[in-house]
């Protein structure tokens, strides 16, 4: 398996990583359960956004030194790609997230400790996903064109179901764990259960957290194939994966309440699926650089966003 990531660069990622979570945990317990502002949210978002580009800078940087600038710029690119990839791919989770939390009416200080564990949890399934990948792209390299087709038909799909929520009465899982796990109809705090024993009962809370790790699996099938169209070193895939999903959390509670106003996004997302799936099918006739496939993906986020602002949503009848 060719990849960058010496032992040294996987223990400074991994202690990066460790320091982050102590310290987001250690803030959130000092604060408490609470609701979060838009200001708090906003403010977490910069800094996990800081300390990915940070991360990537050092290892520009490191890799420059090591193995010659020009290596160095294209890891730096590569890492940066698929950051903005990933990250972008996060919306649509989020949306879905949102759609969860209000399906379950999960209180708003509860919605904390569900991210948290359902991140955790994101973290590890990604990481198993990724190295499984890389071992099989390394074995059998026609499974690009595979990753390619079904980012193809994936966008395709998510093109055609803009604007169209998921329909969670009929979610298998969901249907599943309502029909075969005692759960109780109230929250008790943040309790995930009440009673010991066959008397054990379940908090909704619980369900929740289930689902939104089910939710980030669904969704990490699309983009980490995504991702390794930009490049199959799997430090680079797991890195800009993780720095993407550690701001998840505050990005969740920035975007919550201004979800309808990008109501185009979807749109955005697919057409990058699209590319993506493209670039892939490409890779042994052309392979694109890594600078322009950055600037493409730039442009059709930053456009849907744009034209989501620019051109409102219409106002759902009878209002």
């Amino acid at each position: 398996m060719q990849t960058i990531g010496t032992p040294f660069l996987w223990l400074v990622f991994a202690g990066v990583t460790l320091l982050a979570l102590v310290a987001d945990f250690a803030l959130m317990r000092h604060g408490g359960p609470h609701k979060v502002s838009f200001k708090e949210a906003a403010w977490w978002s910069v800094g996990w956004v800081a300390l990915a580009m940070s991360f990537n800078a050092w290892l520009w940087w490191h890799t420059g030194q090591r193995l010659g600038a020009a290596v160095g710029n294209e890891i730096g690119m590569e890492f940066l790609t698929g950051y903005l990839v990933e990250k972008a791919l996060a919306v649509d989770n989020i949306f879905v997230f949102l759609m969860l939390f209000n399906y379950f009416a999960v209180p708003e200080l509860q919605r904390q400790r569900a991210l948290v564990i359902g991140i955790l949890g994101a973290i590890v399934l990604r990481a198993i996903l990724i190295f499984a990948g890389a071992l099989l792209l390394q074995k059998f390299h026609w499974l690009l064109y595979i990753f390619g087709i079904f980012l193809l038909a994936t966008g395709v799909k998510m093109w055609r179901a803009s604007g169209q929520g998921p329909d969670l009465n009929s979610n298998p899982v969901l249907r599943w764990l309502t029909a075969h796990v005692p759960f109780l109809r109230r929250y008790y705090g943040s309790a995930l259960w009440i009673g010991h024993g066959t008397r054990r009962k379940f908090t909704p809370l619980l369900i929740v957290i289930v689902m939104l790790g089910v939710t980030d699996v669904i969704f990490a099938v699309d983009s980490i194939p995504a991702i390794f169209a930009i490049t199959t070193d799997p430090f680079i895939v797991l890195t800009s994966n993780v720095f993407a999903v550690l701001g998840l959390r505050a990005m969740f509670f920035l975007l919550q309440g201004m979800a309808d106003r990008f109501h185009l996004l979807p749109y955005g997302l697919a057409l990058v699926l699209v590319f993506i799936g493209a670039k892939m099918l490409l890779i042994d006739v052309y392979k694109l650089p890594v600078l322009l496939a950055l600037a493409v993906v730039a442009v059709i986020i930053g456009s849907t966003i744009a034209l989501s602002l620019l051109r409102p949503a219409p106002a759902p009848a009878g209002r």
